[in-house]
């Protein structure tokens, strides 16, 4: 079941991120920045903690991402559910996180600021390009919710076919325009 919010029509989903494209062997790449007003070391938690994770992003993992080794990552939307192998490859915490899902790779990066700390994601599509504008507002909307867990106003994830109720057809038309690729 989708979720139907009735407070949708005032939702501000705030500013764009900073976004990139890069190619390199024929993948290619988002490159996510946006800046959070927590020490990385409370990102980090938010990125790699089962708990933590299922309240914002768009899967629920089968264990705390924070140690190498295989996992899976269950897509949600609404009722419907997607079992995807992933497995974690890369962990510094609470600076570096990379892993696979499914024939995706993602890269976290946390660097400490004077008012928190900047996460840069970097989203390796095994699809084309013109998917990179999708992935961005699809992050935007699921990091929105990440940040508002952070400061302790949570909110309900936003996730799947729910996301058009919070702009997510809007947001990924901006992204195609910051990212001159065709709208999405």
């Amino acid at each position: 079941m989708t979720t139907n919010r009735s407070n949708t029509d005032d939702f501000d989903p705030g500013p764009l991120a900073e976004v990139q494209s890069t190619l390199d062997d024929g993948r290619w790449t988002l490159v996510f920045t946006r800046d959070f007003r927590h020490t990385p070391d409370r990102v980090w938690t938010a990125l790699t903690d089962p708990t933590e994770l299922a309240s914002w992003a768009p899967f629920t993992t089968s264990r705390d991402l924070a140690t190498i080794g295989d996992a899976v990552l269950t897509m949600i939307d609404g009722d419907t559910s997607e079992d995807l192998p992933a497995a974690v490859t890369r962990v510094e915490p609470p600076n570096l996180l990379e892993y696979t899902w499914g024939d995706d790779r993602l890269r976290w990066e946390l660097r400490p600021t004077a008012a928190g700390t900047r996460l840069t994601l970097h989203h390796t599509v095994h699809l084309g390009p013109d998917w990179l504008p999708k992935v961005a507002a699809g992050w935007h909307l699921c990091l929105l919710v990440a940040e508002r867990l952070l400061a302790g106003s949570p909110m309900p994830p936003i996730r799947g076919q729910d996301a058009l109720n919070y702009g997510w057809s809007a947001l990924a038309d901006a992204y195609a325009a910051a990212l001159d690729l065709p709208e999405a």
